[in-house]
């Protein structure tokens, strides 16, 4: 049966650290989970996942699965979880922010998104239920439902009329999933939208707690605007949400963010910037980021990060990996990700423990300082 408890809560932040409790295995949060797009983690195997990195939960994504191959061919082959080999927590988002980016090839109406596949033209359309079908069809531990994920910037009537066709979304998406797929053993997460606008924010989570959802996601942030004012909004929007429900940041993925918004009361978060980062030859590092196309690590016999005790960093040096990298060499790709993410699961679970341990605020102030200084 799904369920959420907290742990423990740091008195000085807005910090929490808890267990999800999930058909497939307990997640500990606060939590950052990869990102698996296309049934994949891009580079990586199932098996590396799960030996080197410990990774308990990944998402997927269901704008990609639709259209290739397709929620009912994943259903006849026995669901997500089967079809990927994935023996762990899978969330599924609802598509919607790949619908909504597709600008020019989607129009809007109060039923839902009709949008033109990015692939061959072909109209599709997703609906508040559809998108719910689509996912029950996966098998996914968390759902998502369908939001209306707004341009940036946007003004405050723009963003009022959006947000409140979110909520209708949500209450249509909740209506359908707690007739046809609620069964204790899934969840599923409205999300809170809003744009810039705190007030907004606050009214949106307020009317969507009337579902009583099993969890709550904060959308359509970091999408372009500053910084102070995504981690403003993110501290105003959190304590309007449940406390004994978990909270999902939808794509966020650098290490001062992460941190951030685990002081603001964030369970959940994930973003593709760490295999995308892995993919380009740039890693994550206490040293800051390192790009390995550039000349000076052509002789480095250092590892990536002194600190990372990854297989690649225990394997292999910046000279290795930039060699790889310039010749471009799938390994390179399959190398640097393994770093990245466990760069991030081990932030992440070190902020895990120093929430548990009472010891969050100065391990927040430690870090912060540690990655500003490069």
């Amino acid at each position: 049966m799904f369920s959420f408890e907290i742990q423990a809560t740091c008195p000085h932040t807005g910090a929490r650290a808890g267990i999800l409790h999930t058909a497939h295995g307990d997640i500990e949060t606060p939590v950052f989970m990869p990102v698996g797009t296309q049934a994949t983690v891009k580079g990586l195997l199932p098996r590396d996942l799960i030996n080197d990195l410990d990774a308990k939960i990944i998402l997927g994504n269901t704008y990609h699965l639709y259209l290739r191959p397709g929620h009912e061919t994943i259903r006849q082959l026995g669901g997500l979880h089967k079809f990927m080999n994935w023996p762990r927590a899978i969330l599924t988002d609802s598509g919607g922010f790949q619908v909504f980016s597709l600008s020019g090839l989607r129009k809007i109406t109060e039923e839902g998104v009709m949008f033109q596949s990015h692939l061959n033209g072909d109209r599709h359309m997703f609906t508040p239920e559809s998108t719910i079908d689509v996912q029950l069809a996966l098998g996914s531990d968390i759902m998502m439902v369908l939001d209306e994920c707004l341009e940036f910037p946007a003004s405050h009537e723009a963003a009022r009329v959006s947000m409140e066709r979110t909520i209708r979304w949500a209450r249509a998406a909740y209506a359908h999933y707690r007739a046809i797929g609620d069964d204790g053993n899934r969840a599923c997460f409205p999300i809170v939208q809003g744009s810039m606008y705190p007030d907004l924010r606050r009214a949106c989570a307020e009317q969507l707690l009337e579902l009583n959802a099993d969890g709550y996601a904060i959308g359509g942030l970091s999408v372009g605007e500053a910084r102070p004012v995504m981690f403003n909004v993110t501290e105003e929007t959190a304590p309007h949400l449940p406390a004994e429900r978990p909270r999902y940041f939808m794509g966020i993925g650098d290490p001062e963010a992460i941190l951030r918004v685990i002081a603001a009361g964030i369970d959940m978060f994930d973003c593709v910037l760490p295999t995308r980062l892995g993919r380009t030859g740039s890693a994550f590092t206490w040293e800051g980021r390192l790009n390995l196309r550039n000349a000076r690590f052509a002789r480095d016999g250092a590892p990536l990060d002194e600190a990372c005790t990854c297989s690649t960093c225990t394997r292999f040096s910046r000279a290795y990996l930039r060699h790889l990298v310039t010749q471009n060499e799938v390994l390179a790709l399959r190398l640097l990700t393994v770093h990245n993410l466990s760069f991030l699961l081990n932030l992440t679970r070190d902020a895990r423990d120093a929430i548990r341990t009472g010891g969050f605020a100065a391990f927040l102030d430690a870090s912060l300082t540690r990655l500003a200084s490069h």
